[in-house]
């Protein structure tokens, strides 16, 4: 009679064989000049920012698949195609609550950024090391292989004011290292840019600046959180004819990170103009903030316990996107795209001297090769202080990929890319694996 192990490379390989991936139910988006695209078809951002518990509470709610699969309900009442979320845990599961938003439809815009490891506005060269980018990429292992993870934000809102534009280069710098990290890793081709403030003394400077220089050092798109448009307001009366206007020719796709004003009761009046080709040549949409109720008050939706309860906010927005049809065609997007010129310095407002970027700290630079590893989590110690930091300039195009990443899905095997060991019917593994062992045994008798 035949030794079992030398049966069991026959059955898992007709084990393998019967493992039939289901098709992915969402198209990976792409970036084409200034505009997104699923497919061949022109995509607008429709979405809402999603972080239950708020700063206050810092949780995952990907790993939360009780949570995301009820709150999946209300984003389908919504006509939601996208959800952001600010915090993740980079060590826990989010096969289900990812795969049951593809199967919505609903794609995920990610910060790979957590309250501990993040880039300090006031200091931000001691927190610019490889502890804090061994967690931003530790982040992008685990999202980069669904298909419905739309982008990645380097960071939100780092610079909020004149003086905290000087560290802008670090912002610029972790937006290139993600993006030479998924193409050296060969990772499908994400997009990856910054979530800014609304900052008018230098909101035109630093969509310039993260579109400037080499391509390697620009980033893939550009958004900002937008609160002047308060209702009762107009295209006009809301200055926002004036910022279609000024990023007219951006060679960038550009959307709201954050917008829903709530100084009076919201209608959302603003979502008819968003998505009009007042504003379609140079906006790709945005993400009203925010789902869940917390202290600063811009709820749509009230949760207690597992339970959820709309507010007004929610039937109003409701209302605006159902109203609301995203233009036929191209919206007349700018398909050449192209760099920006990078902003001068200009005191007060704008702080930055030079194009110069800081190198990739010298701890960093193995994980472009070997990976990152497992990340900290949520309970990780922190890096803003960790030591090895980044200690000279980087040379022009020095963040050039060494492989090139594909522009198509990840394979997969359901929705959003991930086998998951529920969808395997063990059928098939048990009657494979006994025609081996027959054939085998029968052929031992002989």
């Amino acid at each position: 009679m035949k030794n079992i192990a030398a049966i069991l490379p026959f059955t898992a390989l007709a084990a393998g064989s019967a493992l039939q991936p289901r098709a992915s139910s969402v198209t990976p988006i792409t970036v084409k000049g200034n505009a997104f695209f699923q497919g061949n078809n022109r995509f607008y951002i429709r979405g809402v920012d999603y972080q239950p518990g708020g700063s206050s509470d810092v949780a995952d709610p990907i790993a939360d698949t009780n949570g995301c699969k009820r709150d999946i309900e209300y984003f389908k009442q919504l006509g939601l195609n996208a959800i952001r979320v600010y915090t993740v845990d980079n060590t826990a599961d989010h096969d289900e609550c990812m795969n049951a938003l593809a199967d919505a439809g609903i794609y995920l815009i990610l910060d790979v950024n957590t309250p501990k490891y993040s880039i300090n506005r006031a200091d931000p060269n001691p927190s610019y090391n490889a502890v804090y980018l061994q967690s931003v990429f530790a982040t992008v292992d685990k999202f980069q292989g669904y298909s419905n993870t739309l982008a990645f934000f380097s960071g939100n809102e780092v610079i909020n004011d004149p003086p905290s534009s000087a560290a802008a280069p670090y912002v610029k710098a972790v937006t290139r290292d993600i993006r030479q990290y998924i193409r050296n890793r060969g990772y499908r081709t994400i997009p990856v840019g910054y979530s800014a403030a609304d900052v008018a003394e230098n909101r035109l400077e630093m969509a310039e600046y993260m579109n400037c220089g080499s391509d390697d050092e620009r980033s893939d798109f550009f958004a900002f959180n937008d609160y002047s448009w308060c209702d009762p307001s107009s295209f006009t009366v809301s200055g926002w004819d004036q910022k279609v206007k000024n990023f007219t020719g951006y060679g960038l796709p550009i959307f709201l990170s954050e917008y829903g004003c709530n100084i009076n009761t919201r209608k959302f009046e603003e979502v008819a103009s968003l998505y009009s080709t007042d504003m379609t040549a140079v906006y790709s949409g945005g993400l009203v903030y925010e789902y869940s109720q917390e202290p600063s008050n811009y709820g749509l939706v009230e949760i207690s316990g597992s339970s959820v309860s709309t507010r007004p906010d929610f039937d109003a927005l409701q209302t605006a996107l159902s109203g609301t049809q995203s233009p036929s065609g191209d919206g007349g997007y700018n398909s050449t795209g192209g760099a920006s010129g990078c902003p001068s310095y200009s005191e007060p407002n704008w702080l930055v001297k030079d194009d110069s970027l800081p190198a990739i700290p010298d701890g960093a630079k193995a994980f472009m090769t070997k990976g990152a590893g497992t990340g900290p989590g949520l309970a990780g110690t922190g890096s803003q202080n960790a030591g090895g930091a980044s200690t000279g300039t980087a040379s022009a195009g020095s963040g050039q990929a060494s492989k090139t990443g594909s522009s198509s899905s990840s394979t997969g095997s359901n929705a959003a890319g991930v086998l998951r060991a529920s969808e395997i019917s063990l059928a098939p593994l048990v009657c494979a694996g006994f025609v081996v062992l027959s054939s085998l045994f029968g052929a031992s008798l002989l």
